[in-house]
């Protein structure tokens, strides 16, 4: 029955930002956690029934962006343009399902950014001044007064650790000193205005510490928004990025839009805590606006004990996951090893126990044994049903009350805690399978009705898990509802209406697939720690003579192609050497067809020790170049015989 325009109304609504990303480099593990986690909250709301709005973006201005471009010989425009396809790409694989993607060079966020310096410097709160301190260019921010100096009388910024710069300039400045007062105020009025706890008790001891006004422009940055009526001067990053939560719901171009959906949650990782929990909400009240709902400091992901970072070199590629398990498995590791609040140490190790116990022998299995027996002894529709006996019925309450404690976590933000919920009751329904044997109920004709039971209450406690995990995992939980034939989007699913017992009479449940297959460990780790070539910029690592001339490269007859299961870019060719027949395996499936590569001419090397690549034997490896990532094969055109030799 579709909703009535009062029902429309009545929905609660539910605004949910990630931090917009610096165009400075391509996203890492770091930037799919915040934006997993935002999507993962959104989903959840509106399944409980709220309208929302899901905004990400990336922020394009500034210092650090500039000298990126230029490090890399490009213009900051085009660098943003690049990093932000990136950027759209990866959230597309991993299902990230955002409402709009703000760019901070978008016209309207820049005029929108404008009229509000504007009334603020009519207003009074902003003003011209001189400003001299220590900068960070890296963080874009001046360094508080008490960091000290190290033995050469330089200052390095706390949070990144690197050296920082004296600048002196003209700059206007935001009067944050005249809101200590009123942010004391709000944190006393809101305790949970920053989450978790402890971020708020950092955060309040800072105001307390007392505020000096704030320098918000720059003359020695062009790339960014200039000051309205004083274009010498651009406006300081944090001043521009921020405003972003409004401009980007619709601040100047849907007043509407943003009166219906404001205040907002905002994810934040806690190295930038401090701007979206002070300099933020001040801003904010200075505009004339209600300050956001709530800011979730979350942790980071350490490799190795440290913070995720490209300057160190440590930084994990959510593409190589992807392309091992697809999107949902990482996204479950991600939500379910730690609580939001704190930091992880990410390790392959660990994340693939996750994939092969919890995903695949425990919520995997117990899909496939149990549509596999109702395929088996119903032919997919169980026509027969016994009496609900006390076992029974306690899989149906186990499951509402198991539901009530879940969706009471979600609420919270303990994403981790509503899945050890729903996955304590995954092995509750696998054990309650255990003990009552439908493999030996199926051999009595007698107790078919028995046997139906058993396997209807499976049935349907994998509907109301998959319904639970869906915000966290919906391409799985989708292809869990359509397994046992029901129609739709699970996703248009309502908590509050859910009905355990309402499995669809009569459907005929699929034959299952592997939901999550196995990941063998040692192969994964083998082939993650393949050296991969180095070079350096400016540098050549030369060989000898010799050393060429040990390589065997060969002209091979490629007789047929196809793709390695489970890996988006690897491809499986058999090929003639001339000597003999082999099978290869290729990382070009991004841009080459199977079918297009048959019978095609290619360079290999032959004389490579054999390696095991996804579980793939390869001898041998095909000469390609790289162009913006993707493989490019020089084929050998003509009457060239396989076998032949290149020198």
């Amino acid at each position: 029955m579709p909703e009535t325009p009062a029902a429309r109304a009545a929905k609660p609504t539910f605004y949910v930002t990630t931090p917009i990303y610096y165009v400075n480099d391509v996203p890492h593990i770091g930037h799919a956690y915040t934006t997993i986690i935002a999507d993962t909250l959104a989903r959840y709301k509106k399944m409980a029934g709220a309208e929302v709005f899901f905004l990400t973006g990336t922020d394009e201005h500034g210092q650090k962006i500039e000298k990126a471009a230029a490090e890399k010989g490009t213009t900051p425009k085009a660098l943003a343009d690049a990093v932000v396809g990136r950027a759209q790409g990866l959230w597309k694989a991993l299902e990230i399902d955002y409402n709009f993607f703000i760019r901070t060079t978008m016209d309207f966020h820049e005029k929108g950014v404008q009229k509000l310096f504007a009334r603020l410097l009519e207003k009074g709160d902003i003003y011209k001044g001189e400003y001299k301190g220590w900068y960070c260019v890296s963080d874009e921010n001046f360094l508080a007064e008490d960091v000290s100096a190290d033995a050469h009388g330089h200052k390095c910024c706390p949070d990144c650790g690197k050296k920082s710069v004296v600048v002196s300039e003209e700059t206007y400045f935001f009067r944050l000193s005249a809101y200590q007062e009123k942010l004391l105020d709000l944190y006393a009025a809101r305790p949970d205005f920053v989450r978790p706890a402890s971020r708020m008790n950092e955060v309040e001891s800072f105001v307390r510490g007392g505020l000096k006004d704030l320098s918000i422009t720059r003359t020695t940055v062009k790339w960014g928004v200039p000051v309205p009526g004083d274009p010498a001067h651009t406006i300081y990053v944090w001043f521009d990025a921020l405003h972003n939560y409004v401009t980007g719901i619709g601040y100047d171009w849907n007043m509407g839009q943003l009166e219906k959906f404001w205040p907002a949650v905002h994810l934040v990782g806690k190295d930038i805590l401090r701007f979206h929990a002070i300099f933020w909400p001040a801003f904010l009240m200075a505009g004339g606006f209600e300050p956001p709902r709530c800011v979730f400091g979350h942790g980071w992901w350490l490799k190795d004990e440290a913070k995720m970072s490209k300057s160190k070199g440590n930084v994990l590629d959510p593409y190589v996951i992807l392309d091992a398990v697809g999107p949902d498995p990482l996204r479950y590791f991600l939500m379910r090893e730690i609580p939001i609040g704190l930091d992880g140490n990410f390790s392959h190790e660990g994340f693939l126990h996750r994939v092969n116990s919890d995903l695949a022998n425990d919520l995997g299995n117990l899909v496939h044994r149990t549509l596999t027996m109702v395929r088996s002894y119903f032919g997919g529709k169980i026509d027969e049903l016994g009496e609900v006996s006390e076992a029974d019925d306690r899989i149906r309450t186990a499951f509402e009350e198991m539901k009530e404690r879940a969706l009471a976590h979600y609420e919270e933000f303990a994403i981790n805690r509503a899945l050890e919920e729903i996955w304590a009751y995954v092995s509750l329904v696998n054990k309650y399978l255990a003990d009552n044997e439908p493999w030996k109920l199926a051999k009595d004709p007698a107790r078919r009705g028995r046997l139906g039971r058993v396997l209807r209450q499976a049935a349907a406690a994998i509907r109301g898990v998959a319904v639970l995990v869906a915000p966290v995992m919906p391409g799985s939980a989708q292809k869990i509802w359509e397994l046992l034939g029901e129609e739709g989007s699970i996703h248009k699913t309502r908590f509050a209406g859910f009905d355990f017992e309402a499995l669809a009479p009569g459907a005929t449940m699929k034959a299952p697939q592997p939901l999550f297959p196995r990941v063998d460990v040692k192969e994964f780790l083998a082939e993650e720690a393949a050296p991969q070539p180095k070079t350096t910029e400016g540098t050549m690592d030369y060989l000898s003579y010799e050393e060429f001339a040990k390589m065997d490269l060969r002209v091979a007859h490629v007789l047929k192609a196809e793709r390695v299961e489970g890996a988006k870019k690897l491809l499986k060719l058999q090929i003639d050497v001339g000597t003999d027949k082999r099978q290869i395996v290729a990382g070009v499936a991004e841009t080459y067809t199977p079918e297009s590569l048959e019978g095609k001419k290619i360079i290999v090397i032959v004389n490579l020790k054999p390696a095991v690549i996804r579980g793939v034997e390869s001898n041998g490896m095909l000469l390609a170049a790289v162009v913006a990532d993707k493989a490019v094969i020089p084929f050998i055109e003509g009457d060239v015989p396989a076998g032949t030799k290149v020198k």
